[in-house]
């Protein structure tokens, strides 16, 4: 599944310290629904009635809260209902840290980020502290400090549950001090000494405390660095280099990765392995109906301020989108262990939309409707998307061609199999040849074939009204021909930018 765009922040946002890229914002309730507490400091809090729970606690809270309102838990999920999500409850109900284990594209990151949702949305922390820590219970000593000298006067400040997740993409040149930390020099120089524990620098995963923080593609990780995780996860503290910095981090770690590397023969140690709580395995769309509605979900393009609108996509071709991507991923000529992410989907629906605003706008269309004639632009989009088997280099644009001719066989016996189409093929008997393509407009496509016999019971098995669209209209006929043509019923030549059919 496809990532999602950057969410809109809470418009009056509790002020923070936060190192650069430590906080990622998610699409899971992003925006708040209403101000911060007005509680400032830690006298106002013990007023307020506000009690301190770990995240876990939070996660499990609030997760049980709507399982019993029936709310939906992880939204813009879609095909784990019935596999992935209930392991993923269990575990946070468990208080499990959890490993996400599946190829490329199949939502592993989206469904991380969801699970911020799940977390307070208002959560107090010690105003200006790095670590955020909880008023309650600070643990660094900055804090503690403070706390002693100001007591009930301690300053509060609020975060947002967006603003308490932090991401790393895991990289062969990640350091120890990218995540856990490291002495920072500037502050050195400043006149502290080494063993100071405020000359450290905190990395990524101690500026996440109280929060949820995810390694992506978590074997790609250096093993020195996988063992850096090691007291985080078992220990729920950290070591900087000579520093023995007793932290016990409150957070949950969430890593993915691709099951292959997920191994002992793989790129991952064991020691680290055997700390995680839950393995859950993820999976592509099982049914056709998964792939639709997730090709419909994910497959926006913002046409906002274009003179020719947001485009016209057609049920049938998204279903042959779908069926294209899902034989793509069982062809034995692409290397299943790498997999065919979601992405794929997206994308080919995405330039099918866009092939049919390209004809518009140079023919004067007024409304862009896609049509058979622009899915041959998928084959070079998605290209690559796709790994090959080594003994099928060179043919690569041959094979995809192959399986989006059969996705829309298939999509044409779903569609309009048992559909009298004698009226159709009469009409290419009687009047010849009719020709089309990716620049041909839809009226001038209709004029040339002409009336039809039996074009509405087409029409109304696609579901298409073709009175008020012509390109609608177009778009079931280009099927028809097409299925008929994949039928060996009737003749169809191509030639460059053009397509004749019963030539």
């Amino acid at each position: 599944m496809a990532d999602p765009p950057a969410p809109h922040r809470p418009s009056t946002p509790p002020t923070h310290q936060t190192a650069a890229g430590a906080a990622v914002p998610t699409t899971a309730d992003p925006a708040a629904s209403g101000p911060p507490p007005t509680v400032i400091t830690l006298a106002d809090l013990r007023r307020s009635g506000h009690v301190h729970r770990s995240v876990r606690a939070e996660l499990r809270g609030n997760l049980l809260a709507r399982m019993r309102s029936d709310e939906d838990r992880f939204p813009g999920i879609v095909g784990f209902d019935d596999t992935v999500l209930p392991q993923v409850e269990r575990a946070l109900l468990a208080g499990h840290d959890i490993v996400f284990l599946g190829e490329r594209g199949q939502g592993k990151t989206r469904l991380i980020r969801t699970l911020v949702g799940l977390l307070d949305e208002w959560s107090p922390s010690v105003a200006g502290c790095e670590i955020n820590d909880h008023p309650y219970a600070p643990v660094c000593g900055r804090c503690r400090l403070l706390l002693a000298e100001v007591g009930e006067k301690l300053p509060i400040t609020w975060r947002h549950r967006s603003e308490r997740f932090g991401e790393k993409l895991a990289t062969p040149d990640t350091s120890v001090g990218d995540l856990i930390g490291d002495v920072d020099p500037v502050k050195v120089a400043e006149g502290r000494t080494l063993g100071d524990p405020e000359t450290v620098h905190y990395g990524l995963v101690p500026r996440t405390n109280r929060g949820i923080f995810s390694v992506n593609e978590l074997p790609d990780l250096a093993e020195r660095i996988q063992v850096a995780l090691l007291n985080v996860l078992e220990e729920r503290d950290i070591q900087v280099r000579g520093y023995m910095l007793r932290l016990p981090l409150d957070l949950l770690l969430v890593a993915s990765a691709n099951p292959e590397d997920y191994t002992n023969r793989g790129r991952i140690i064991t020691p680290l392995k055997d700390r995680f709580g839950a393995e859950v395995r993820t999976h592509y769309p099982l049914r056709l109906d998964d792939e639709l509605r997730l090709i419909r979900q994910e497959a926006v393009i913002s046409w906002a301020g274009s003179p020719l609108g947001t485009p016209e996509l057609p049920d049938h071709l998204i279903e042959v989108v779908a069926r294209f991507t899902r034989l793509v991923r069982e062809a034995p000529q692409v290397d299943q262990r790498s997999g065919v992410s979601a992405r794929l989907a997206v994308a080919a629906a995405e330039t099918v939309a866009a092939s049919a605003v390209r004809r518009a706008a140079l023919t004067g269309e007024e409304t862009a409707t896609a049509r058979v004639v622009d899915l041959a632009a998928i084959v070079p989009a998605v290209r690559g998307k796709v790994e090959f088997d080594q003994l099928e280099e060179g043919r690569e644009d041959d094979v995809l061609a192959l399986l989006l001719r059969r996705a829309i066989a298939e999509t044409f016996r779903a569609k309009l199999a048992g559909s009298d189409l004698s009226g159709l093929q009469e009409r290419f008997e009687r009047d010849g040849a009719v020709e089309t393509g990716d620049l041909v407009p839809a009226t001038e496509l209709l004029r040339r074939i002409g009336p039809v016999p039996g074009l509405a019971a087409i029409l109304n098995r696609l579901d298409v009204d073709g009175a008020e669209s012509p390109g609608l209209a177009a778009a079931a006929l280009e099927l028809a021909m097409e299925g008929l043509h994949l039928n060996r019923r009737l003749a169809k030549e191509e030639l460059p930018g053009r397509t004749v059919y019963g030539g």
